[in-house]
């Protein structure tokens, strides 16, 4: 497995074989996007904060601090720094035949979206409706569920970015919809590759996540 030793920020490994997600996700899109995508977002995040102080921090504090960021480092690492994000907490999101929601989540979902059709069919909207590339997210704020979308690899962790503030939340489920993510297999077909995302969310992921935030 690819690994960047040495380095202030590591491409984590997959939790699962390559092709333990089929037929939903094939093997080869699994190893493109991990080896060669994800890696290059670590390679290049890494690039940007050598020699910074930035280097030492955890990603999650950077991405939720990029107004501190130098001008000139602060569009490399909100790019890579939020693919490299993005991805490690995309990977922990799947699994194969993983059940439903349950316990408190699944309460959460009937008060605040309206049970699971309504949030899937508003998920399922934010993901294929968002233009070019991009990344549909559930996530908590205020206390509630809410989904949102956001563009390239911004995700809702970033206060400090104007525009994202709509979609400000702390994520606990979320889907890449960038082309490299389905296009071998679902081709221009990103709303069947929405659609067969839900048979291999990680509820019990997803929940864990969850409680941590409303705890």
């Amino acid at each position: 497995m690819l690994t960047l030793p040495n380095m202030a920020f590591t491409l984590p490994k997959l939790p699962y074989d390559f092709a333990a997600l089929e037929p939903v996700i094939d093997a080869k899109t699994m190893e493109i996007h991990h080896d060669k995508h994800h890696a290059a977002y670590v390679e290049k995040l890494n690039a940007a904060v050598a020699g910074t102080e930035w280097e030492n921090k955890k990603i999650e504090d950077i991405l939720m601090n990029l107004g501190e960021v130098p001008d000139d480092k602060r569009m490399a690492v909100r790019n890579h720094g939020g693919g490299h994000w993005n991805h490690s907490f995309f990977w922990e999101l799947l699994k194969k035949d993983a059940g439903e929601p349950g316990g408190k989540l699944a309460e959460a979902i009937e008060k605040d979206l309206g049970g699971m059709d309504k949030l899937k069919e508003t998920f399922n909207a934010a993901a294929v409706n968002r233009f070019g590339s991009g990344w549909a997210w559930l996530g908590v704020r205020d206390g509630q569920l809410t989904v949102c979308s956001t563009p390239n690899q911004d995700n809702p962790l970033m206060k400090d970015i104007a525009e994202l503030k709509e979609c400000l939340c702390y994520p606990i489920l979320g889907l890449d919809v960038w082309e490299h993510a389905y296009y071998i297999l679902y081709q221009n077909r990103r709303a069947e590759y929405v659609e067969a995302f839900w048979q291999v969310v990680n509820w019990a992921k997803v929940s864990e996540h969850f409680e941590k935030v409303v705890a």
